[in-house]
């Protein structure tokens, strides 16, 4: 694979592009790999390439259904941040965020990653009192932040309204070290890097079947035949359970959409990312100036990935209180994901009842933020059989009763 560079980039424009390659190869599967990943998303394609990297394992086959990406890998807001109350969340997501530092280094891809800042918005007492507890957890875990005045949000968000009609802005919880990133490149990034090592990344391969024998995985049927392997890792998002039932067993999750939409293309005029948890909106301004407008999960069950009039109003609605300028917007376009929700807003990620089946899901509304993290501690289960990063957040927890409630931290935010 040739690296990119401000010299490769000159090199091809003086050759008129004409020696660019492939980012990534497009093989047929073959009878038998040592992993199989299902699902070629951040998740996915983040856990394969920290399997070669890290455990050199790369006799891997990432399978998708679609195509590399499309699925809420594309569909996101790219939020990152690591400001979470409970210890193993925020160790996770933490890790992420280091990682996105580094990201397009360690790829020698850009994935744009922008570390201009998250607030989230304290508008009730009740609030007020659960960011400074998050405040006083996180500087126990070593994740930076800091809760803030009204006066320097205003400061950070110089077009907000701080006297909402409904609910004040009382105080904010601010991440200076969060941002966003390109969602595309960092699945773009991972599959180059992946294809580099000689991993197998198969799309239009959809999987219709899970084979074990005795209780052991032994491979997948697909739309391109049956493929053989020794470890399967599920990565498939909304669509966790439907693949796990596929193995026999089920998942504690919900599948509902989530939908989001971007203004047209306005002058700079916020440079970090605001979140209202209260009033479920948030919003963010793209590099090309459209202001990037999200929410809360639909309130029912749901595969849609289209989006829909009652979020445009319920959404913006609730931001017109605290941004006014977004009254005067036309929206450009508009989307949904599926995402698949737990009891207690924290993820999935472990071993399952099937020997050699290892699943990751559960991620919810904040899974592009965790992309790296994710991938780094799935691998380390996948090829040890443990990781410190995911112990806790094991399947066993649900008949343990032992929750690690992020309703607060992830049941709206993102």
């Amino acid at each position: 694979m040739k690296r990119y560079s401000a010299f490769a980039v000159a090199r091809e424009a003086a050759r008129f592009h004409m020696g660019w390659e492939r980012a990534w190869t497009s093989p047929e599967p073959k009878p038998k790999y040592d992993v199989i990943i299902i699902g070629a998303g951040g998740h996915g394609l983040a856990t394969a390439y920290y399997l070669g990297k890290n455990f050199g394992i790369t006799n891997v086959a990432v399978l998708e259904k679609g195509w590399l990406g499309g699925g809420n890998t594309g569909r996101n807001t790219t939020i990152i941040r690591s400001n979470y109350l409970q210890d193993p969340s925020a160790a996770i997501y933490e890790k992420a965020r280091a990682l996105y530092e580094t990201m397009s280094q360690d790829l020698n891809y850009n994935v744009m990653f922008s570390p201009r800042g998250v607030i989230m918005l304290a508008q009730t007492e009740h609030e007020v009192r659960g960011y400074k507890r998050t405040a006083h957890a996180n500087a126990l875990q070593g994740v930076k932040t800091e809760f803030i005045t009204p006066a320097r949000v205003k400061e950070i968000v110089p077009i907000i309204n701080l006297e909402g009609p409904r609910y004040p802005v009382l105080g904010g919880l601010w991440q200076a070290r969060g941002g966003t990133a390109r969602h595309d490149a960092v699945a773009w990034g991972y599959a180059r890097a992946c294809s580099d090592m000689g991993m197998h990344i198969i799309q239009k391969c959809e999987v219709t079947g899970v084979r074990t024998e005795g209780g052991k995985v032994v491979g997948v049927t697909t739309s391109k035949g049956d493929i053989d392997c020794n470890k399967l890792g599920m990565v498939v998002a909304g669509n966790a359970g439907h693949v796990a039932g596929m193995a026999g067993f089920r998942l504690p999750v919900e599948s509902v959409a989530l939908q989001a939409l971007v203004s047209e293309p306005i002058k700079p005029c916020m440079d970090c990312v605001v979140m209202a948890n209260t009033v479920h909106g948030y919003m963010s301004q793209s590099d090309k100036g459209e202001m990037v407008i999200g929410g809360g999960t639909d309130g029912f069950n749901n595969y849609t990935q289209r989006g829909s009039f009652h979020h445009i109003e319920e959404t913006v609605r609730a931001l017109v209180e605290t941004f006014p300028m977004v009254a005067r917007l036309k929206m450009l376009r508009q989307w949904g994901g599926i995402v698949d929700v737990t009891g207690d807003r924290s993820p999935i990620i472990g071993t399952t009842p099937v020997e050699g089946i290892f699943i990751n899901c559960g991620w919810g509304t904040g899974g592009f933020k965790a992309i790296p993290g994710s991938g780094w501690g799935f691998a380390e289960l996948m090829a040890k059989g443990h990781s410190p990063l995911t112990e806790a957040f094991g399947l066993n927890r649900f008949y343990e009763g032992r929750f690690i409630d992020e309703s607060v931290a992830a049941g709206v935010a993102h």
